[in-house]
């Protein structure tokens, strides 16, 4: 009968736990307004959280880029990893910033490479992609109507974010003052674009979603330029390297620290 209780006690232990990371996680989605940026015909739905708003004080910008599986147009999916360690209510008193999480449509892509899977490597393609292109309107547009420090813009992703964010600051190296790729890669030839950008890279030795071997290529062309990008490969981790990424408020505040 003890042992009964005590097993009772332990599953109870365990459904609160759970109904208070459930209530936080909920909660932390609450602080991001809805919105939609329309350009043309186009339409880029996403989320955006700012800071205890003081007028006479200009914001980091943080622009996140999901993953493949959260694609869509219900602009909730996009919140489901990584973004929300922003939104913890330690980082907003410590790191006020801007955080923009758009949502690529299905069937879209943040970037526009071409040869993946080949043994030739990544090579962006000559135009981005139209999910790219409305990226770049909503933070041009961000800077003209908000209190953006455009000095201290960022931008990271996770997966297809991650090869988004290699796009991204491959296009506009001269938008960004620091990057954090998660499980992605970029064109080593384009390397020299970006070779005095602040940026740290992570992924999963073990991902079999997306090659190691696209970060590492990337770290090596830049480390060939005089470039000092951070590179962190977790040994035994997949695809998921944005849970261990994320998580390290090293991370976080390495970010905020960098300038133009």
């Amino acid at each position: 009968m003890k042992r009964f209780f005590q097993w009772i006690g332990v599953v109870c232990i365990f459904f609160l736990s759970s109904l208070f990371m459930s209530y936080s996680t909920l909660a932390q989605s609450a602080r991001f307004s809805y919105a939609n940026y329309i350009q043309a015909k186009d339409t880029l739905k996403y989320r955006i959280l700012y800071p205890d708003y003081d007028t006479t004080v200009k914001y980091p910008l943080v622009v996140f880029l999901h993953g493949s599986g959260e694609r869509g147009d219900d602009n909730e999916a996009q919140l489901k990893w990584g973004v929300l360690n922003f939104a913890t209510d330690e980082m907003m008193v410590i790191h006020p910033a801007i955080i923009v999480a758009p949502q690529c449509p299905a069937g879209e892509r943040w970037a526009s490479f071409s040869g993946f899977g080949s043994p030739e490597g990544l090579r962006l393609n000559a135009q981005p992609s139209v999910p790219m292109k409305l990226l770049m309107g909503l933070i041009h547009q961000l800077i003209e109507k908000d209190r953006v420090d455009t000095d201290r813009i960022y931008i990271t992703g996770l997966s297809m974010g991650g090869l988004g964010t290699y796009d991204a600051i491959t296009r506009y190296p001269d938008l960004f003052a620091a990057a954090i790729p998660v499980a992605g890669g970029g064109d080593p030839s384009k390397a020299d674009r970006i070779a005095n950008l602040p940026l740290w890279d992570f992924h999963g030795a073990k991902d079999a979603a997306v090659d190691p071997k696209y970060s590492r290529e990337m770290i090596k062309a830049l480390w060939r330029l005089g470039g000092h990008p951070g590179y962190t490969e977790y040994p035994d981790v997949g695809h998921f390297s944005w849970l261990a990424a994320y998580s390290d408020p090293q991370v976080l505040a390495w970010l905020f620290k960098q300038h133009k």
